[in-house]
């Protein structure tokens, strides 16, 4: 029996199961906390979304310019691999994604290491955070009068500021359209939750921090669940009947396509 190749066998798996025990406790004593970066890619069914300089289709038949695509995300929970949910500080949880204001990424600070598999957040303002009346609202409040996403404080937030103009079979002239959906008060609650698996895992470490690529096809706000013709409705801001719909709408028009990994860089 060939004793040198049993010692050489032996010495490879004891090295192997140092190196694997290695890895397990990387990741089980990973300690700290660290940035979370979450960046909203801005589509339009696959293509990127250009602002007012091209046109894109609908299954409507209807072909859109696009000039204004604002959201308001808010109310940030992340789950990791053992199903514990680390929320957000929600004082610190609403943010405006304004492609026209270059607004398309959100940071949250000081999020507790761990190995994230999925995500959660609203799309809009929740009924909890509106109550708390204007002097509630903090920096909010102002960010979103300068993004838009405001009727008055009484009418309350614009949770989607959708605008452009569009031609179809039956209106020939470039026309505007406006869809502007949010609550209404509290007798029509327009706000939605997502919850997005991640497509591998988001590591976050006292060095490692990730960032999130989030796909957002703007082409569902139309063009989804339920289909909404700007041809018989140009303009959508207080109706009980397409306004939550638009809202389901909405809250499909995520996905998380990518992540990266990293040491505290630039992805």
């Amino acid at each position: 029996m060939n004793f040198n190749y049993i010692k050489i066998s032996l010495l490879f798996l004891v090295v192997s199961f140092a190196a694997c025990s290695s890895d397990d406790d990387a990741v089980d004593t990973a300690t700290g906390e660290n940035e979370v970066r979450i960046g909203f890619d801005n589509g339009v069914n696959g293509d990127d979304l250009l602002l007012g300089s091209s046109t894109y289709t609908n299954s409507n038949g209807e072909v859109l310019t696009i000039n204004r695509f604002n959201y308001i995300v808010s109310n940030f929970v992340l789950i990791d691999a053992e199903g514990n949910e680390y929320t957000y500080p929600k004082d610190e949880s609403y943010f405006v994604v304004s492609e026209e204001n270059d607004l398309t990424e959100v940071s949250l600070k000081n999020i507790p290491a761990a190995e994230y598999v999925a995500i959660k957040f609203g799309v809009g303002v929740d009924q909890e955070k509106y109550q708390q009346g204007a002097e509630g609202q903090g920096d909010f409040l102002e960010i979103a009068e300068n993004n838009e996403m405001m009727w008055s404080w009484q009418a309350g937030y614009k949770f989607l500021n959708f605008e452009g103009t569009f031609t179809s079979e039956t209106v020939t002239e470039a026309t505007n359209f406006k869809i502007h959906m949010g609550s209404h008060g509290s007798s029509l609650d327009n706000y939605r939750e997502v919850i997005l698996d991640l497509p591998s895992r988001a590591l976050v470490s006292d060095k490692l921090s990730p960032v999130i690529h989030i796909a957002v096809d703007a082409n569902k706000i139309l063009d989804g669940k339920n289909k909404i013709k700007l041809s018989e409705k140009a303009v959508v801001m207080i109706d009980e009947v397409k306004s939550p719909q638009i809202s389901e709408n909405v809250s499909s028009m995520f996905r998380v396509d990518h992540i990266h990994n990293g040491e505290n860089i630039q992805h």
